[in-house]
């Protein structure tokens, strides 16, 4: 997840239009983040989001634990910033695996629809990102919570709404 910090004022507004337009959205305003590590990073991920090709992550068990962050759940919900901290994208959280990276399966890869969405490349890519940007480096046997979402609600650079799936009754992360 990136350092890119949210503008809080946004979120507010941001999070008044998600549950205008999804009703059963909590009232809490959930947790806000970016993909990746840096601004351009964020934006390239987040575009993959958009166009639905990206329905899944991954996160180092050992950062998450660094950060004093607690792992995904099931139903919870997250707010997508963009590369300047903006809110673009909310997702809700459908599925959670934590595997050692080197069992981290083709499917999951292939979810996060980065590279050629094979799991060579997966692996290559995110041992690359852990080198440089992990707390604790990388390990092939570190753990690796992999985490499936769907696409909810998202707003584009012109302001035009999407709302995507089902209302929800998610809880916030």
């Amino acid at each position: 997840m990136s350092g890119v910090e949210p503008g809080s004022g946004d979120l507010g507004a941001f999070w008044s239009t998600a549950r205008s337009c999804i009703p059963a959205l909590p009232e809490p305003i959930p947790e806000a983040w970016a993909f990746g590590a840096t601004p351009e990073h964020a934006d390239d991920l987040l575009a993959l989001v958009l166009d639905g090709t990206k329905t899944g992550t991954a996160s180092a068990l050992w950062d998450i634990e660094a950060d004093g962050e607690s792992v995904p759940e099931v139903g919870e919900l997250s707010i997508i910033l963009d590369g300047r901290g903006r809110p673009r994208a909310l997702i809700e959280t459908t599925a959670i695996d934590i595997v050692p990276f080197s069992e981290v399966t083709a499917e999951h890869a292939h979810s996060e629809g980065e590279g050629d969405r094979n799991l060579a490349a997966w692996r290559e890519i995110h041992e690359r990102f852990w080198q440089e940007h992990g707390q604790r480096g990388f390990a092939p046997e570190m753990p690796v919570v992999c985490e499936r979402f769907r696409l909810l609600f998202d707003v584009e650079d012109e302001g035009r709404v999407s709302v995507s799936g089902d209302e929800t009754q998610g809880t916030s992360r």
